[in-house]
């Protein structure tokens, strides 16, 4: 059966073409629902700190059995959300994961942890991460304590589920409920924050990991080992240094300091061998399918997807990349 190598980024309309010929090409066109035994992977966000309303911030949503996780909640995280599933997509998320603390990645947690509250969420919102984490969750609530208050009191909506049950967490298992297993792995992003964490997410024997922001990391290769899914930040420093109006020869060198080009993330997979590498976290935007996939193919011939904002992986047998449902597909 003939597979496609690369899958590119796809216009914002015409996307439920693509889904039909991608799925159809890897192994069947993959149904709505969540098959049992399969872990599920939509990426809600794929872009940067720099505002795009076709790439909101970093958020990943996983999964699997009754399990509804997210790894970052970045700008725009409930909005997407609530495209997918409405209120029940915002109420039945169970934990946030944390890569790091930088605001493009944490900037939409009080959207989805008081939304859902007022949606009916009655159970504390798990919140994990690296050391950090349960202070700002600490400050967040006392930031909102007027609202929280108010609502409270005036709507009768219950204490607990605006309550963040946030906790700092070091490198090993931060998860393991009903056959979901998450482990955090360290990852460097640049010594700017400390720690940054990557996370590999395991279920029934199916399993992705998540890079987080991070440079070209070597430990990598050990953490990710097996995987069925990377899902890996990535930069073009070629496209930033076009968008520079006064180029800069060091640009490049103070841009990998912090993250992972094309062509080394793709030494990255050409070694851990996943059945399907993503790129995410794309910087600068907008960057071309082709400004991504040309160098990556330099160190890498293997399955690759350009993510885009509501591609979803379904892992299991096989692995089929499509489109996420929204409301106004109904």
């Amino acid at each position: 059966m003939f597979q496609p190598r690369t899958y590119y980024d796809p216009p914002m309309t015409g996307r439920c073409a693509f889904a039909i010929l991608l799925a159809a090409a890897l192994c069947g066109t993959a149904g709505s629902a969540q098959p049992a035994g399969t872990l599920q992977v939509t990426l809600l966000g794929t872009g940067n700190p720099r505002p795009s309303l076709e790439r909101f911030g970093q958020a990943i949503l996983v999964e699997a059995g009754t399990q509804r996780i997210l790894i970052d909640a970045g700008r725009g995280a409930a909005q997407r959300l609530f495209e997918i599933g409405a209120r029940e997509s915002l109420v039945g998320i169970d934990a946030v994961f944390f890569t790091h603390l930088h605001s493009d990645h944490v900037v939409g947690l009080p959207d989805v942890w008081l939304t859902s509250w007022v949606f009916g969420r009655a159970k504390a919102l798990e919140v994990v991460g690296p050391p950090g984490t349960a202070e700002m969750s600490g400050h967040l609530e006392r930031a909102f304590e007027w609202d929280i208050t108010m609502r409270a009191k005036d709507e009768g909506f219950p204490r607990e589920g605006v309550r963040l049950a946030a906790r700092n967490v070091q490198p090993g298992v931060a998860f393991d409920r009903d056959g979901l297993r998450v482990t955090a792995f360290a990852v460097d992003h640049g010594g700017v924050t400390t720690p940054a964490y990557g996370y590999r997410i395991g279920y029934q024997g199916r399993s992705v990991a998540v890079s987080g922001d991070t440079v070209n990391f070597e430990p990598i290769v050990d953490h990710a080992k097996g995987v069925d899914v990377l899902v890996h930040e990535v930069i073009s420093p070629e496209v930033e240094m076009r968008r520079a109006q006064v180029p800069d020869p060091d640009a490049v060198k103070r841009i990998l300091a912090h993250h992972t080009s094309p062509e080394q993330v793709g030494a990255l997979f050409t070694r851990i061998k996943p059945r399907l590498g993503v790129f995410s976290h794309i910087v600068p935007s907008p960057t071309t399918a082709e400004d991504l996939v040309g160098p990556a193919r330099r160190t890498y011939a293997g399955p690759l997807a350009i993510g885009y904002d509501l591609m979803t992986i379904v892992i299991g047998d096989t692995v089929d990349v499509f489109p996420r449902r929204t409301l106004s597909d109904r």
